[in-house]
């Protein structure tokens, strides 16, 4: 407690200041110096909310930005606040990857922090291997007696960030990165793709797949990270070995990313890597398909397919695993009251016997995992049932974000939003998290519909069609550098100006 004894004359004023300096020897991260690394687009819409969501994101994602506490220069994005404000791979790699329409400046740091930290050897108890990209970092082991997780404070057990960080890499770029600062992350790429052929696919089957070998540590190592997120429809947990269906739609996209890399760059590979997606997308088709007309949550340890409908599927969507038949078929199926009546998408169908709207991941709706089904939606170019989704689930995000003044959570109820006025808290959600708060510029960019290609020059302005979010303009969008703007108006005709020179737009394929 601090206090002052103070007299006061009469007709006279007195001014107390005091300041805090907290040096923290042991911290492994550190606020950054400076303003934020991407810009700061003027949103313009007919859905005020839109504007509104905007513009608090952005600033929740200012307040999320770290550095290493040794190596101050490159910037990323903590998890969130109040659990998680620290590097984690997954999360991280996310919400850069959602920004890079306001500019490669954070992917670039996101990229190199990770590479610093990237496997060199194998070890059961942090799960690192060779190549691998970490999952968390803390400044001490983690030590939880209630669930038994004890991990130690740089933390690999993650199945998708590898993947994730090579798709990161490609993505920014493609949105200009500039070509020394990629070449000078290609050893790292070289790694993680031997990784996704090595200590990524243990059992040889080619999946991508996890296990916790230690005991101590995360028992599901996707996104979906509870004990309980893998269940089969009856409600059974499925044990590991887990081979979760995103996970290989991330592994085929980052193979296709990687060859395309290697091939622009004159490294020697391509093709081990084109063959590696072509064979793992016929596996795919063979192993992962139920009865249902979709793809299973994942394979189990017996290989058997665990027939939960849930959102994991939709991460498929734009990672070209699929073909434009399937990536219809899974749109329709996510269409379906029991996946998209919340507000937003939820993770586990409604009709499944493990669904609960107030669990972690059976039935809770995510932010960044509706935002990312819109996109992989927008991403995918069919109209109708497709274009129908995204702009469904976006309404529903919308519709969240005015009840949480526009400052969306971590995640929030599943919840009917036909019977609920609002969507119900999750008590222990992060807020600001930020990969949430990153999920307004996926939105925005999934309307735009702006899809630049900086090292070939070509550039495709699809939005979604029919301009059913009505009449927009995003101003100060960054494609190699360069300010862009991109307005649609009511009828849904779209223009885009500020490109740098040889990148006018040409219609979609």
């Amino acid at each position: 407690m601090l206090r002052w004894r103070v007299a006061v004359a009469p007709g006279r004023a007195v001014t107390l200041r005091w300041g805090v300096r907290v040096e923290d020897p042991e911290a492994v991260v550190a606020a950054p110096a400076g303003g934020p690394e991407w810009s700061r687009p003027r949103v313009e819409a007919d859905d005020a909310r839109l504007v509104r969501l905007a513009r608090q994101s952005l600033d929740d994602l200012e307040s999320l930005r770290l550095t290493e506490a040794g190596a101050p220069g490159d910037t990323f994005l903590g998890a969130g606040v109040p659990w998680f404000l620290t590097l984690f791979g997954r999360d991280s790699i996310w919400a850069a990857r959602m920004l890079l329409p306001l500019g490669t400046g954070l992917a670039a740091g996101t990229l190199r922090v990770l590479a610093r930290r990237q496997g060199v050897k194998v070890d059961a108890t942090s799960g690192e291997a060779p190549g691998k990209i970490m999952h968390e970092l803390r400044r001490h082991d983690y030590d939880l007696e209630t669930s038994g997780l004890q991990l130690p404070a740089a933390y690999y057990g993650t199945i998708d960030a590898t993947p994730l960080w090579i798709c990161l890499l490609h993505d920014a770029w493609r949105w200009g990165l500039p070509d020394a600062e990629v070449a000078a992350l290609l050893p790292a790429l070289e790694a993680a793709l031997g990784w996704l052929g090595s200590d990524g696919d243990a059992d040889g089957d080619g999946f991508l797949e996890y296990i916790d070998t230690s005991g101590r540590g995360l028992a599901n190592q996707g996104w979906k990270d509870s004990g309980d997120a893998v269940r089969f429809r009856d409600g059974s947990r499925a044990e590991p070995p887990i081979a979760l269906a995103e996970v290989q739609g991330y592994a085929y996209e980052a193979a296709v990313a990687g060859a395309a890399l290697l091939e622009a760059f004159g490294r020697p590979g391509a093709d081990r890597w084109r063959d590696y997606a072509g064979t793992l997308a016929e596996r795919f088709r063979e192993r992962f398909w139920v009865a249902g007309g979709y793809p299973a949550l994942a394979l189990d340890r017996d290989k058997r397919p665990v027939d939960a409908l849930t959102s994991n599927i939709g991460h498929l969507l734009g990672t070209g695993l699929l073909t434009a038949e399937e990536e219809v078929r899974i749109a329709r199926t996510l269409a379906d009251p029991a996946m998209s009546g919340g507000f937003g998408l939820r993770t586990m169908s409604a009709a499944d016997a493990g669904f609960s709207p107030l669990s972690y991941h059976c039935g809770s709706v995510w932010t960044h995992d509706t935002a990312i089904v819109i996109s992989g939606l927008a991403r995918s170019g069919h109209g109708g049932v497709a274009a129908d989704l995204a702009t469904d689930l976006t309404r529903g995000l919308l519709a969240a974000a005015e009840a949480f003044g526009y400052r969306l959570p971590e995640l929030h109820a599943g919840d009917d939003r036909t019977l609920m006025g609002r969507p119900v808290p999750y008590p222990a959600a992060c807020r600001p998290q930020a990969w949430s708060a990153a999920a307004a510029v996926a939105i925005l960019h999934a309307a735009t519909g702006l899809y630049p290609d900086v090292p070939s020059g070509r550039t495709i302005l699809r939005p979604l069609p029919g301009a059913p979010l009505g009449a927009l303009s995003v101003r100060g969008l960054r494609v190699a550098g360069s300010p862009v703007d991109v307005t649609i108006d009511r009828s849904g005709t779209a223009q885009v100006t500020g490109l740098p020179a040889g990148m006018e737009p040409r219609p979609a394929e």
